[in-house]
């Protein structure tokens, strides 16, 4: 029976390696502060509203001052969003 003929295979070649490129980190050094800072005044806000029996921080809010002691927390964790 005749041999069958071998084939050759071609040598793998890697692809050529990509050129990475550098990233370019933006001095964000204002983030953790104003972060923390936000986070701080609404859970001071919330707790003054409750410790005076809702005659602070405005009295005029009502309740409403709840809510803007959690839209202080909201935006730190908003701001957080840039910490890099």
């Amino acid at each position: 029976m005749p041999k069958s003929r071998i084939r050759k295979k071609a040598d793998f070649t890697p692809p050529p390696a990509k050129q990475t490129q550098a990233l370019k980190l933006d001095n964000r050094a204002w983030v953790a502060p104003v972060m923390l800072a936000m986070f701080v005044i609404g859970l001071a806000w919330i707790v003054v509203f409750y410790v005076t029996d809702g005659s602070l921080p405005i009295d005029s809010l009502d309740n409403w001052n709840i809510v803007v002691g959690f839209g202080f927390i909201a935006a730190g964790f908003g701001v957080s969003t840039q910490w890099k």
